[in-house]
């Protein structure tokens, strides 16, 4: 039954002149690979494209309604990639790997939150090495919040000791 239903569908948009587009994008960090495949499986245009928000628009934003298929590691771009992303849009997209794509102020929302945890991890390995290195002259930082840690935290060392770990700190 399934497979009428299909065929049904495909006559209809055969009919109709709507085929469907299926593109493969192969994202690199500078450029990416793409290949927009025809309804019944021929290529209509491939290429490579700036990997920017204008390069990719130019592309396609003048595109009507269709499939994407993109491979979401940008460390390599490669025409046969494309090219195999868009068959697999176009045969059975169940293949690939569905994703659903946040917001662009949810993305912002969670740079800002792994920006934050990036400087709290820094700094924590900043006073642990001040830790250690005071240590290892046989002398020890006194406990502290987060907010005290600075030169204040220093006060209590000999001089020579204060003035290397003034960088860290």
């Amino acid at each position: 039954m399934k497979k009428r239903i299909t065929t049904q569908t495909r006559r209809t948009e055969e009919e109709t002149g709507k085929e469907k587009l299926m593109i493969g994008l192969d994202l690199g960090d500078r450029s990416s690979r793409y290949c927009v495949l025809e309804g019944q499986g021929d290529v209509m245009v491939e290429g490579s494209v700036a990997t920017t928000r204008n390069g990719l628009d130019r592309v396609l934003g003048a595109m009507t309604r269709c499939r994407v298929a993109l491979e979401a590691g940008t460390h390599k771009d490669d025409k046969l990639d494309a090219m195999t992303l868009a068959r697999l849009a176009r045969i059975d997209p169940e293949l690939l790997s569905p994703i659903r794509h946040r917001s662009e102020q949810a993305q912002a929302d969670l740079i800002m939150v792994r920006a934050r945890a990036a400087l709290v991890e820094t700094r924590t390995a900043l006073i642990n090495a001040a830790r250690c290195l005071t240590k290892s002259y046989g002398e020890r930082l006194p406990s502290c919040g987060t907010n005290p840690v600075g030169f204040d935290l220093a006060e209590s060392l000999s001089p020579a000791l204060e003035v290397a770990l003034a960088p860290l700190l």
